[in-house]
């Protein structure tokens, strides 16, 4: 896909990345596609945008934007001060999925981490996405943590 390129995502693309969010099971149930945009979307993605350990990204292909993720760069004491990269929220719209853009993804976030002097790349994956539990085995992580969420 020559026309595949990534890139920091902008404000106009908020109602893009909302819909990609909200295109699954698990997403239709938390996210509000409704216009205008909600406010705390765009509160959000302000203070995203404003934190140099934060990179929201989109993937476009011909100038359509087909997929999004989130890329945290947290410093730690840990692992002799090593840095991690967290990759969250990762979304590949429903007609290119199966198509490699996770992989290209996923390559290019990784690639972000090291410019960044990351040490190690991180996600979390809910229980259910047995799916994305096979690729992310495929891509070499390993499920070698018990994560666990409390919602306040």
């Amino acid at each position: 896909m020559d026309d595949l390129a990534f890139r920091r995502a902008e404000k106009n693309d908020i109602a893009a990345i909302i819909r990609l969010l909200a295109d699954d099971p698990l997403g239709s149930l938390r996210e509000d596609t409704s216009e205008p945009i909600a406010q705390c979307y765009l509160d959000a993605f302000s203070a995203i945008d404003a934190d140099p350990h934060q990179l929201l990204a989109v993937a476009t292909y011909k100038k359509e934007i087909i997929g999004t993720l989130q890329l945290s760069f947290i410093p730690g004491m840990s692992r002799k001060g090593s840095w991690r990269g967290q990759i969250e929220s990762v979304r590949v719209a429903k007609d290119y999925r199966s198509a490699g853009i996770g992989k290209l993804a996923f390559q290019w976030a990784i690639e972000q981490c090291r410019q960044k002097n990351c040490n190690l790349v991180q996600l979390t994956t809910d229980k259910n996405r047995h799916d994305a539990h096979r690729f992310y085995d495929e891509l070499g992580f390993k499920a070698s943590h018990i994560g666990y969420k409390k919602q306040i």
